[in-house]
């Protein structure tokens, strides 16, 4: 039977005694209750006087760098400020520094590492492709005007070796220099016998010029030996290729009238090829002269082809950030191909003063203008004839290579704007005690920060809670790293 039922089972006059008595009962607890609560929301009531003279301080739950030495109102969110607690042992200590229990420690997950020195490796990515050794081009000529008769290469990719035959081309000018030539001799051989020194000394210039003429016009000391012993000028003058190569540009046909100076043929040299590659900005101090560098490409999988940095542009592209990067590579097995995309991998070892390291030039003279030509001593470039210079005025670091660098890992590392800042462990403390310091960074290499200054090695260093740290310090208004100068009144509140 439910209460309804039970209800319905009342006759009018006992039904209606219910009813009363129900109302009555649900009166007096409404009323009893607006009592209790009445009661229990009165506020303990704290005379601002004993407090003020007991020298506590006012500051607002929102925002704790807000002390005053009154009561009020915060300026900045406008809630009534209420008594700051006393009695910390964070007062006691220094202004960027502050103490935590061990379960604090735990709760915040502060972990520490101890500061050492040691050698970092930075691993530099670069993309590029491959191109021509500039210095291995060559153009093929005319050094004459005339009319080619024949072209012994008819198209581009041809191979040639260093000798081979090009061209043959007529020229009217190439034919009288050699009569002239051969002219001048037999004109010596008849003043043999003459008594007159000056005539013959004036023939032999004679012959001389006719053969640095012969050497103007392109012929070589074999071609001009065999015109003055035939006695017969030929008509026709042999180009041949002056590098070995591939042939990658063809810019004449057979029976074209040329000038003196028109391109023929460009033929270059794959023995050793270019890798330009592009670097970004960021990268710019991780990379020197001399640093081995391994080439991936799409076209041979996983092998790596070895190559070094023989240049660094000085000038950065302003709209891409980046740098071009010459990297010389042996390709004797002809596999690297000009245009060729590929992907490059620095090894970077960095030293003491934020330097890349390179052992394998260390005590080496170099050709600034050749860097291809290293020498184990002082000297001259075989090529320009420059003086060579030693690695170090070239950017490697031959010095205190044995002395590593100190480093801490990036994420002891606080950053913003120009300033970092790393909290350390203070030693031999009863409680652990931690403290923010202002420290001068150098490069970053990986996992880690070259420091420059600030900390020293021994040190213990927060890696992983420092952010908390730093929380805790603004809501202590003290120095931090959002707030560098600490907390304290805001001015005119």
């Amino acid at each position: 039977m439910n209460k309804f039922t039970f209800l319905q089972g009342l006759n009018k006059s006992t039904l209606k005694v219910v009813i009363v008595l129900i109302g009555i009962a649900i009166a007096v607890g409404f009323v009893i209750g607006r009592k209790t609560a009445s009661n229990n929301s009165k506020p303990t009531v704290v005379k601002s006087d004993t407090l003020a003279k007991a020298g506590t301080k006012w500051t607002c739950s929102m925002h704790p760098f807000i002390m005053k030495d009154e009561p009020g109102k915060c300026p900045i969110c406008g809630m009534t400020l209420i008594p700051a607690k006393s009695g910390n042992d964070n007062d006691e200590l220094g202004p960027r520094a502050m103490t935590m229990s061990n379960a604090a420690m735990k709760l915040a997950e502060v972990r520490t590492s101890v500061i050492k020195r040691q050698f970092v490796d930075a691993l530099v990515a670069m993309t590029g492709k491959v191109d021509y050794d500039e210095t291995r081009v060559k153009v093929i000529s005319a050094w004459v005007p005339g009319r080619l008769d024949r072209l012994f290469v008819d198209y581009t990719g041809v191979s040639v070796s260093k000798g081979d035959h090009l061209v043959e081309m007529y020229s009217p000018q190439l034919y009288t220099a050699q009569k002239e030539l051969i002219s001048a001799i037999k004109a010596f051989e008849k003043m043999k016998n003459s008594s007159s020194e000056i005539v013959k000394k004036s023939t032999l210039r004679t012959i001389s010029a006719a053969r640095e003429k012969l050497q103007l016009f392109g012929l070589s000391d074999k071609q001009i030996a065999l015109v003055e012993r035939t006695r017969k000028p030929s008509s026709e003058l042999q180009i041949n290729s002056p590098v070995s190569g591939i042939v990658i540009h063809k810019n004449a046909k057979e029976g074209m009238y040329v000038k003196k100076g028109s391109t023929i043929y460009t033929v270059a040299d794959l023995r050793v090829v270019w890798v330009i590659m592009d670097a970004y900005e960021s990268d710019i101090a991780l990379l020197k002269y001399g640093q081995e560098v391994e080439i991936k490409t799409e076209a041979y999988g996983d092998k790596k082809f070895k190559g070094w940095i023989s240049f660094i542009d000085p000038v950065l592209n302003p709209k891409t950030r980046t740098v071009r990067v010459r990297i010389i590579v042996d390709n004797r097995k002809n596999l690297l191909l000009p245009n060729m995309f590929v992907e490059a991998v620095v090894k970077s070892k960095i030293g003491i003063n934020n330097k890349v390291i390179g052992k394998n030039l260390s005590g080496k003279w170099i050709c600034p203008m050749h860097p291809e030509i290293i020498k184990n001593k002082f000297g001259q470039c075989d090529i320009c004839g420059m003086d060579l210079l030693s690695s170090d005025k070239m950017g490697l670091n031959s010095k205190n290579i044995q002395e590593p660098p100190l480093v801490i890992p990036a994420t002891a590392v606080l950053i913003t704007g120009k300033r970092a800042i790393a909290y350390i462990r203070k030693p031999n403390t009863k409680k652990p005690i931690f403290e923010g310091i202002e420290i001068s960074l150098g490069s970053r290499v990986g996992d880690y920060y070259i420091v420059l200054d600030g900390l020293k090695a021994g040190q213990e260093v927060v890696t992983n809670g420092n952010f908390k740290i730093d929380f805790a310090l603004q809501l202590m208004a003290k120095p931090s790293m959002m707030n560098p100068q600490g907390g304290g009144p805001i001015p005119g509140g």
